[in-house]
């Protein structure tokens, strides 16, 4: 499938997703969120891609917000069906995928882009790389998850000061904040994020999706993340890669994963 504002590569079972507007450092509008919506689903449902990557065009930005041409003149209506349809199209699908995304930030990811960064699995950054939630100085708030994940991620009340201040975060302060994982030269940035994505695929499709459920269950409201961490665990020794890693164990050799 064409994508009109996508990059989409395979490469032994690694999906590396571009968002590509350069010209508008790679801002979110409708038809983007709508690519990015479809892309995934698709790389979801694909058995040749094991881990997708989500990174930004040119050195400057991730994503460097949403398009706010596109609703300056909403109305109170017309913003929260806004931010209802992107949570679920997008936002939420990807943080309940049952591949791992890894979230490349190569530059600025502010509003909707560190809202998306933040919906990925874990993240990466560029030693380039300005994080934040900008948001209040438009008169709004963050309205794709980043109200509810920037706390998860760094805590109540560095978060309320993030989103009230406006301020922006340089990598190393996202990495000390645990907002990003890793920071690394701009140039190695998707060498390394191919490297992890590499290090995941040698282990056991169905044990990985599992775990993303029960690690979300955690930061559901009405999911005990323990009661699903059990019923996943049970449910993994039904498998042939359970079968698969077992007997590679005891046979003193590397496993072979089938993801069944």
């Amino acid at each position: 499938m064409n994508y009109e504002n996508l990059l989409i590569s395979i490469e032994e079972k690694i999906a590396t997703v571009t968002i590509n507007r350069p010209t508008k450092l790679n801002a979110l509008n409708k038809a983007t969120i709508s690519d990015l919506s479809k892309a995934i689903k698709l790389l979801g449902k694909n058995d040749d891609v094991r881990v997708i990557i989500i990174t930004g065009s040119g050195e400057k930005a991730f994503v460097a917000g949403a398009d706010i041409s596109e609703f300056a003149n909403y109305t109170i209506i017309e913003g929260a069906q806004l931010a209802a349809e992107g949570q679920e199209s997008l936002f939420d699908f990807i943080e309940n995928l049952k591949k791992p995304v890894i979230a490349a930030v190569n530059g600025f990811a502010l509003g909707g882009g560190l809202e998306l960064a933040m919906a990925c699995h874990f993240r990466v950054a560029s030693d380039n790389a300005k994080m934040g939630l900008p948001e209040v100085t438009l008169g709004l708030i963050p309205g794709y998850g980043g109200t509810q994940r920037l706390p998860q991620l760094v805590g109540k009340g560095r978060a309320m000061e993030m989103i009230m201040t406006a301020a922006m975060v340089s990598a190393d302060e996202a990495k000390q904040f645990g907002l990003v994982n890793h920071v690394v030269p701009q140039a190695e940035l998707l060498e390394f994020a191919n490297g992890i994505a590499q290090k995941i695929i040698k282990n056991a499709p169905f044990a990985i999706s599992k775990a993303i459920k029960a690690i979300n269950a955690n930061y559901t409201d009405g999911k005990n993340g323990f009661d699903t961490e059990i019923k996943s665990f049970g449910k993994c020794f039904g498998t042939q890669d359970f079968k698969e890693g077992t007997t590679a164990f005891l046979e003193k050799r590397k496993a072979e994963f089938t993801g069944k």
